[in-house]
């Protein structure tokens, strides 16, 4: 008898032991093509130029990009530089020592939705950002930390707050994690902010991501004109990291680790 994924009570899906093969495939390209596209990040080069490498080691790869087309989108990835929150697009803007920026990528590998993001740094890097990026990856992993069945949704939200705050940063309000699978987003929405033990609880067989925007001003953004770009309000630098996980029957499962370690940048 082949199990099959059903819906609990708050309309998110409980996927079945056999399906984390699936997202540990997707899940793996995403982070390999994260790995590559390292050593392109180089002052001078574009957005626009990572971005078609990027599309072009996922076709070789045998997957297709999530974002391109997705709702009018016109890459295949998205690309969000120094103040700029989420979904910057890939453009002809050069990148220039100093810049921090966000790769975002989500590959779709036989059906399966690979969804993963980190900051790179590009030339010197300023002791602010260095300190913003730190605090960015911690609170992804405490947020990580708090992923076992019968915890809550709250604790992974109040975890991330708390030790942002602690630091005197802020988490964006307006953008959350999500479910997926076999679609881009589905419940639940995986706020990054919260009160300990509230909202759904965790069960075996979710999946979805934690993807914390940090802020070193306030949380608030705007969104440009393309509809699309989010920046900080004060244009004060944001960072995140996003990892597509899995609830196992002890904890959790990461699906889009680095192979090479590569997912959190180390200051040599």
């Amino acid at each position: 008898m082949i199990n099959k994924p059903r819906l609990n009570e708050d309309g998110i899906t409980i996927h079945t032991p056999e399906e984390f093969e699936g997202m540990r495939k997707s899940g793996a390209l995403a982070a390999e093509i994260l790995d590559m596209i390292t050593e392109h990040v180089i002052p001078g080069v574009t957005t626009e130029v990572l971005d078609q490498l990027i599309h072009d080691y996922m076709i070789a790869s045998g997957a297709t990009p999530a974002t391109l087309g997705y709702r009018g989108y016109t890459k295949s990835s998205c690309i969000s530089l120094n103040h700029v929150v989420c979904h910057g697009i890939p453009a002809d803007k050069k990148l220039k020592d100093g810049d921090i920026l966000n790769i975002d990528v989500t590959c779709i590998l036989d059906g399966w939705f690979g969804d993963t993001s980190r900051m790179y740094v590009c030339g010197k890097l300023s002791r602010k950002a260095e300190r913003l990026i730190d605090i960015t990856h911690t609170a992804l992993m405490l947020g990580i930390d708090q992923v076992k069945p019968g915890n809550t949704f709250g604790d992974i939200g109040a975890a991330i707050q708390a030790y942002v705050e602690a630091q005197r940063c802020s988490v964006v309000r307006d953008f959350c994690g999500h479910g997926l699978g076999r679609v881009f987003h589905s419940a639940p929405n995986v706020v990054h902010f919260g009160r300990w033990g509230t909202g759904p609880i965790l069960e075996e067989g979710m999946f979805f991501t934690i993807e914390p925007m940090v802020n070193l001003g306030k949380p608030h953004t705007k969104i440009l004109s393309d509809d699309w770009t989010a920046v900080t309000k004060d244009k004060s630098l944001s960072a995140q990291f996003e990892h597509s996980i899995g609830v196992t029957a002890t904890g959790v499962e990461i699906f889009t680790n680095s192979s090479m370690g590569n997912f959190y940048p180390t200051w040599g």
